[in-house]
């Protein structure tokens, strides 16, 4: 079958339905012990307050395809969108934030790829062109990560829900995430538009419509 996008042929591959459904059994499995287990990586994180975002990662997709009744069913954009939520997770459960204290550079880095791939995998479901597709994306990615650092003020020690030892943000951490997210987000944009996108022989149509 041909297909006029690279997101439409992935969705029906069998690799990308099994890795979505793995992400989510682990998306859980790592809150499970965040909150119950509470490791020490985990201690003074929010996590309580970061589950009903992170997890909502994990269903928002099956619910808005099953009222739209979506097909082939969005498995690349729907692991997509609930990786980051995933990485992070494991990375407080696993106390990689303490241990290793480029954790967080590269994760704003590789989550916001992620989330941006995510964007575009929903887009070229429809959208067949690639016109704008790289300052969308990088759109996408910019006001994404000004809402992050807004939840991350809101569950810091200055935020409404501080003290307790949560979150302690400044400056300098907030403009560094703000610049390697967005960074992240333009990567995810031009990798989305060639992984993802439309396929050669629907350019080349376009092309020579255009003609």
């Amino acid at each position: 079958m041909d297909y006029p996008t690279h997101v439409l042929r992935l969705d029906r591959e069998q690799w990308v339905k099994v890795a979505n459904i793995v992400i989510k059994i682990a998306l859980v499995a790592c809150f499970f012990v965040a909150i119950v287990i509470v490791p020490p990586g985990a201690e003074g994180k929010g996590m309580e307050y970061r589950a009903p975002m992170f997890l909502g990662s994990a269903i928002f997709v099956p619910i808005i395809a099953k009222v739209r009744n979506w097909d082939p069913y969005p498995h690349a954009a729907d692991a997509l969108l609930a990786l980051p939520f995933l990485l992070d997770t494991f990375a407080n459960v696993a106390g990689l934030y303490e241990s290793f204290n480029a954790t967080d550079d590269v994760l704003h880095l590789v989550n916001w790829i992620s989330l941006v791939a995510a964007f575009a995998a929903f887009r070229f479901r429809n959208v067949h062109h690639r016109q704008d597709a790289i300052m969308l994306g990088y759109g996408f990615g910019g006001l994404m990560i000004i809402w992050w650092e807004a939840f991350e003020w809101v569950i810091s020690t200055d935020g409404p829900f501080g003290g307790g030892g949560l979150l302690e943000l400044g400056y300098t951490d907030t403009v560094g995430d703000l610049v390697l997210s967005s960074s992240g987000g333009l990567l995810g944009a031009f990798l989305a538009l060639k992984f993802l996108g439309p396929t050669a022989e629907r350019v080349a149509a376009m092309k020579l419509a255009d003609a």
